[in-house]
């Protein structure tokens, strides 16, 4: 089973995280952030990884502290997991509508960590969706890519913000799922390693 646990304690957050590569799309989500929590219920639940979440953090100062450690946390737990990646797919991508909003991702468990995030947001609204600042949520992204190791490359179009962010989770849940299959026992690489 490809799984791990990891646990980041600063002067500005507690988090405590599990992940199941091989699950079933079962989430235990518990942050002060609501908009977070559902965007994570939405990746586990289609990336099909079981993803338990414990964090607290000073969201009273700003948000920004969370996100990125949360960001940085799975994608550790990510890599982790993931192990000498040995037999996966490696590449993957999805592209997934939610009413207005349509988002493409495309994922390579390449073990070079890039991001490119295209996620622009309605100037009309407000700094936030939900609770979390928009920015936040492309820092996310990045963060997780970073940590985990892989190339995350996401373009993202629509009216709605909530609308775009979620697809963008989706996505990038059903690219991870389809990159994490294992496909036989090679490593996935002309180069012997990943």
């Amino acid at each position: 089973m490809r799984s791990a646990k990891t646990t980041r304690k600063t002067g500005e957050t507690d988090i405590r995280l599990e992940l199941n590569i091989d699950g079933l799309g079962k989430s235990e989500i518990k942050t002060p952030l609501r908009f977070l929590n559902h965007m994570l219920e939405n990746f586990s639940k289609h990336s099909r990884f079981d993803l338990r979440i414990i964090a607290v953090g000073d969201v009273d100062v700003d948000d920004h502290h969370l996100v990125e450690d949360l960001g940085i946390c799975l994608g550790e737990a990510f890599q982790k997991a993931l192990g000498d990646k040995r037999g996966i797919k490696r590449m993957a991508h999805s592209i997934v509508p939610m009413d207005d909003a349509r988002a493409e991702v495309s994922v390579d468990m390449s073990g070079r960590p890039y991001a490119v995030v295209d996620l622009p947001f309605s100037e009309f609204h407000e700094k936030k969706v939900g609770d979390v600042s928009k920015e936040n949520v492309v820092h996310f992204l990045e963060s997780f890519a970073l940590n985990g190791r892989f190339n995350l490359n996401v373009k993202v179009a629509g009216k709605n913000d909530h609308h775009k962010v979620e697809a963008c989770f989706k996505a990038l849940a059903k690219a991870l799922y389809d990159a994490t299959r294992v496909a036989g026992d090679a490593v996935p690489s002309t180069k012997g390693v990943v």
